[in-house]
């Protein structure tokens, strides 16, 4: 009997859902049996904002796991991802990206446009409270931390103490919520967080068997988006205190497939806003990233990053807000 391969995952229930439906694509496409391994990572044990925890809060108890070769492979919220690579490791597959858009849920079955002056919104995410105040609703934006379950409880539950929340749509399909959903943010209202919706599949470098068994989840089209946004956010070197979003997309253009890549720098109050876009071929992917990002630095986008919070290449933290 083959002994089942090891996923490592942090256990809430998003984390446990998310890497359950890897392994049985797994098991599914290669017969491989796959058993969750819960790792308790500091972000888990903590209360504070996402955005004071440090780099790589919600990885980094998993990849250490990997190193000392107590689990086989790790699924990751891609986002969660420090950009700076990890010699030792590897990213074997990026699964098929779930819709990135950020989704609202509100009282009342409201839209953002339909909340009322002074509404209280909930997020945990600085690049989206940046992008509320942008849109100049006057709303109250409150930070918030915790699972889906307890930020859905603050709108919905008997206790509710906000008119609405925002957070990753993502994560409420791979819940199954998709019900309490009032309204999916269009990219131009709320860029999403680079790789926002999609996950790592990691394993380690030397396990080259590994390795080409997970490549069989690996979603082209998928890897070349998150690459692009990924290099866009490496190349602005930008700390985790500042707002950064970016979304690319994929579609067939007069040559051939093309990558659309829309980024953007806002400032946490909203009030300067450097947004652009960026067109080439998938395989240049990394290079539409880098290229967009240093556009927007010539525009002054540095001077939005600042020097606070800003800690150099590969420490980008956008925190497990799916």
């Amino acid at each position: 009997m083959i002994a089942p391969l090891r996923l490592g995952t942090r256990g809430s229930a998003l984390a446990m859902a998310q890497s359950g439906q890897i392994a049985e694509a797994l098991t599914a496409a290669t017969g491989r049996p796959v058993e969750l391994v819960e790792v308790v990572t500091a972000g888990d044990r903590s209360n504070a904002p996402v955005h004071r925890l440090g780099v790589g809060v919600f990885v980094s108890a998993l990849r250490d796991a990997l190193a000392a070769r107590t689990i086989d492979f790790a699924v990751h919220s891609y986002k969660d991802l420090p950009t700076a690579a990890d010699g030792g490791l590897h990213i074997a597959a990026v699964p098929a990206r779930q819709d990135p858009r950020d989704a609202l849920v509100a009282r009342g079955g409201r839209t953002l446009a339909e909340l009322p002056p002074g509404a209280t919104i909930g997020t945990g995410a600085l690049r989206r409270i940046a992008q509320l105040h942008a849109l100049g609703l006057q709303l109250e934006v409150t930070p918030i931390r915790g699972n889906v379950d307890t930020r859905l409880a603050r709108v919905l539950g008997p206790d509710a103490d906000l008119d609405a929340v925002v957070l990753a749509r993502a994560g409420l399909a791979r819940l199954g919520r998709l019900d309490v959903i009032t309204e999916s943010l269009d990219p131009m209202l709320m860029l999403p967080a680079p790789a926002q919706g999609a996950l790592a599949v990691e394993c380690r470098a030397d396990d080259q068997d590994l390795v080409e068994l997970l490549a069989v989840l690996d979603h082209a089209p998928s890897r070349a988006a998150v690459t692009a946004e990924r290099a866009f956010l490496a190349t602005l070197e930008a700390g985790c205190s500042a707002p950064v979003a970016a979304f690319a997309e994929l579609a067939e253009g007069e040559t051939g497939d093309e990558i659309y890549l829309r980024g953007a720098v806002i400032s946490p109050d909203g009030t300067r806003d450097l947004r652009l876009s960026r067109t080439g071929t998938p395989a240049d992917a990394a290079e539409i990233g880098k290229a967009l990002a240093a556009e927007l630095l010539d525009l002054g986008a540095d001077s939005i990053l600042g020097h606070e919070g800003h800690t150099g290449p590969g420490t980008q933290q956008f925190g497990s807000t799916e």
